[in-house]
């Protein structure tokens, strides 16, 4: 496993990160003892940064990530989230904030977090974003209950605008570093060696269009993006590869991207991500996935109040 530094702050953390999301039973239902085992195996193999989230699971994930590190509290780095709840609920107050980190706490079964994130951003208002949400969760941090502060969210652009305007410590960008996606090259990763926040990618399979598992039907990418699906499934077979190995292969050798966050929740599923890490991609088959998905590259659908929708400009890099 490799380690990297997560931007100015002074934790290191593996280059592959264990997304505690699916502990929620939010893909498919799988047992308390099947989780379990999933966390300590990436344990036992070097995967030592834990993201999880109120909002997975309706606190699910949070309540078994909790028992599942129960005396291994130690030897591991742990996020948690704040100000998105349910489906559709959110709630981004000062006051909201300091309640929400302690409950967090009870469910984990800990006395602080190595890192509160500020969840989804682009569904808040932005100035509340800006005047409530971020100074609360930097009050947590001054209490010590998260020992490090930052935000998350899709609108690529929308984070790289937010991210000038405040100094928080780690921004955490899903689905624009993958194999369909770049942008965030395009401000973010400058902006984060500018700035020195610690930058994390998440989503890199695509919620699954970038391996061999069904697509699920609430998938929004175009259907010209999903329809890509089995031939970059044949053509990592002609080399004896499945996609989700090339794509999560892919997704983590970017020298900027502190750490790659991956949903997972099965021994299995641990184990394949880890060996993944392993294989040698040829170049010649990134040169041809390239090729493949020029057409449908960037295609990425938009979440969030219109207003935090910051258009590509004409002038950027596709």
């Amino acid at each position: 496993m490799q380690y990297r530094q997560l931007g100015n702050t002074n934790l290191t953390v593996s280059s592959l990160s264990f997304g505690a999301s699916p502990l929620g039973n939010v893909f498919n239902n799988v047992t308390e003892t099947e989780s379990t085992r999933a966390v300590h195996t990436a344990i036992d193999h070097g995967i030592n940064f834990f993201d999880v989230a109120p909002f997975y699971g309706d606190t699910l994930a949070e309540t078994r990530l909790g028992k599942a590190l129960k005396n291994k509290r130690n030897s591991i780095l742990l996020a948690t989230k704040c100000c998105r709840y349910g489906n559709g609920v959110f709630d981004f107050s000062y006051e909201r904030v300091l309640r929400s980190i302690d409950e967090s706490l009870e469910r984990l079964q800990v006395d602080y977090v190595d890192l509160l994130t500020v969840h989804d951003i682009e569904f808040g208002d932005r100035q509340q974003v800006l005047t409530e949400a971020i100074p609360a969760a930097l009050k947590v941090k001054e209490m010590g209950k998260a020992r490090y502060v930052g935000f998350s969210g899709l609108p690529v652009r929308y984070l790289a605008q937010i991210a000038r305007q405040v100094d928080v410590d780690t921004v955490l960008s899903w689905g624009h570093y993958n194999l369909l996606e770049d942008e965030i090259n395009d401000e973010l990763v400058p902006l984060s060696m500018e700035k020195g926040f610690g930058l994390m990618n998440a989503a890199p399979l695509m919620q699954r269009i970038l391996s061999d598992a069904p697509v699920p039907s609430w998938q929004s990418s175009p259907q010209a993006v999903k329809a890509i699906q089995p031939k970059l499934v044949a053509l990592c077979r002609e080399y004896g590869l499945a996609l989700s190995d090339v794509a999560l292969n892919f997704a983590v050798q970017h020298p900027v991207i502190a750490t790659t966050i991956v949903g997972m929740s099965e021994q299995r599923q641990v184990e394949q991500n880890l060996r993944a890490l392993q294989i040698p991609i040829p170049d010649e088959l990134l040169q041809r996935i390239e090729t493949l998905v020029s057409p449908v590259k960037n295609q990425m659908w938009f979440e969030g109040k219109p207003e935090n929708n910051i258009p590509k400009s004409n002038g950027q890099h596709e």
